[in-house]
This record gives structure tokens, sequence and C-alpha cells, in this order.
């Protein structure tokens, strides 16, 4: 892969995160820059975030905001929608992963023109954050890799998809845009430290296929939202958990322009950020089952 067309890098600033920013811990001292390779190839349909205006360019809404974020709070973010970027040399160097994907990722055909992440890539990405590596997915990143099955149905942890295994839940489907409420559960969480519940408009994700050790920071409330899919008990939609030695988080928020500009998505987005990259710490002790104890429970379907 030629990385002088393939890969766009950022540049690193002399900038640390703050203690007041991130009130559970300091960043740990050292003199490199963490790096994040953001991923966002899309195989169905691409969100207009993360869609550039011309391919060779770094140019999306999205991966903009990301960089000048990795610029002011102390990391490195690479741009990247070629799939091959999992096998390159360069991998092994990143410390962490931003994903903002959509669909079968291994797929040849995609919305982007750009190869796909072939099998061996998929399975290069899983070991890295399996190995500590950290991992933060926003939005349609949990609409990729899909499990096999109903698609209105949680599937036996067996059945499940490595990959959506690792995010700990999965995209089944949205409906209109529309308001709905975010109910804040850790408000102690790096980035969103003393933020109250918060209504916003947005496209808004039914998720399943939940990992029982799930850490939720948002939760959603769908009382009140115009859906069949939302007619149902309140379920994570910020969380983090521990995958064997690495760091994951994710957020179903980040289908709108006005969202990534939103500075409570920042925000949060950051915080995330700098715990999968082990900058700040926090408490994950699982609480899913504590704070959302019906979120498996799916609309026509019988919970498992």
């Amino acid at each position: 892969m030629n990385r002088r067309e393939v890969l766009v890098r950022a540049g690193a600033t002399a900038l640390t995160l703050g203690l007041s920013n991130f009130p559970l811990g300091a960043p740990a001292a050292s003199s490199k820059k963490k790096r994040v390779l953001m991923y966002t190839r899309s195989q169905g349909f691409q969100h207009s975030v993360v869609t550039r205006p011309r391919k060779s360019e770094p140019s999306s809404l999205a991966e903009r905001i990301a960089i000048d974020l990795g610029k002011k709070h102390g990391f490195e973010v690479t741009c990247e929608k070629d799939g091959r970027v999992f096998l390159s040399r360069e991998f092994p160097s990143f410390d962490g992963f931003l994903f903002m994907t959509q669909g079968d990722i291994g797929a040849e055909r995609g919305q982007d023109g750009t190869p796909p992440v072939p099998p061996e890539g998929k399975k290069a990405l899983l070991q890295a954050v399996a190995s500590g590596k950290g991992f933060a997915g926003t939005h349609c990143a949990s609409d990729t890799y899909h499990s096999p099955g109903a698609r209105n149905q949680d599937q036996p942890r067996d059945q499940v998809d490595p990959y959506i295994a690792m995010l700990g839940g999965e995209f089944i489907i949205h409906r209109a845009q529309q308001k709905s409420w975010m109910r804040v559960v850790d408000p102690s969480f790096p980035g969103i430290k003393g933020q109250k519940d918060f209504q916003l408009f947005e496209e808004w994700y039914a998720l399943k296929n939940f990992a029982p050790d799930l850490h939720v920071i948002l939760a959603q409330d769908p009382q009140g939202m115009q859906g069949e899919m939302y007619q149902r008990a309140s379920f994570p939609a910020t969380w983090a958990r521990q995958h064997h030695k690495g760091r994951v988080f994710f957020t179903s928020m980040g289908h709108r322009e006005d969202v990534w500009q939103n500075p409570i998505f920042q925000d949060l987005l950051v915080g995330g950020l700098a715990w999968v990259l082990g900058q700040v710490d926090a408490d994950i002790t699982p609480n899913i089952h504590k704070v959302t104890p019906q979120a498996s429970h799916l609309p026509g379907s019988k919970p498992r």
C-alpha cells in the first residue's frame, strides 16, 4: 500500500489532557503521542458526516473534527477508508481505533470505492483490541459486521459476530429522526462529568445483543418515541467495557452534522477516546442489569 497516497496523518501538538476535563485521573506520563486510526469505510450507506468531497483527502466533517480534537487533547489521528490498512506495516503502531463504519466492510463493493477489509484484517483488528489496544465506535459502528439470524431478535452469545461481541451491542433498525432523551447513568465517566439528562434531535438506533458486562454511561429513554422498535424499556446507548486486555467505548450518537458539532458529543467522544487509550481511568463495573434491566426485551420477540 502506498503510504503517501493512502494514509493521511494529522499533526500532533504538545497539549495534554487536563484534570479539569477528566477528573478521574491524570494522563499517563509519556513522551510519545498516542496514535488513533479513524476508519470510516461504508458498504451499503455512507453517512454525510464521513463523506469526503475528494477521495484523496480526509475532508469529511467527522474526520476534521476528530483530527482537531486530537490536536487539542494530545493524541494523533490518522484517517483511512482503505481496508488494507489493517494488514499494513503501520497498523501495529496505532494505540487505538475510532470506527464510524457501516455494513459489511469486508465486502468488495462499497460506497467509498476503496478496498475492503480482508478477513485477515478483521482478525488482526480483533486481536489488537483483545491484546490491549483501545477501540471507540460511534453510531453506525454498531451497524457493522452483523450477526447471523433474525434482525429483530437477540442471538445466543456464541452466535454473535466476533466484532459485535467486542463492541458490546448491535444495530437493529432506526426510524425517522426525532427528539429523544439521553439519561445520564454515569455522570463521572471522563468527558461527561456533571452532565445532566439531555434531549437531542438525532437518528436514534434500536440496539440488541448487548454484552452482559456493559458499563452503561447513557441510556436511551424511548418513552414517547415514534416507531415500533422504540416501544420498549430503556436500553444502553453509550457504554464502556473491557474486552480481554483492551478497552472499548461506544456511543449510538453521531448521525447528524450538528451532533458531531455539539459540545456534549465532542466532550463525550474525547472522554471515551482518552479512556480507551489509557490516558485516564474510570470505574466500568458492569451495571447493565441494574440500570437497564429490560434492555433485551425486544418488541415482537421473546427475551432470552
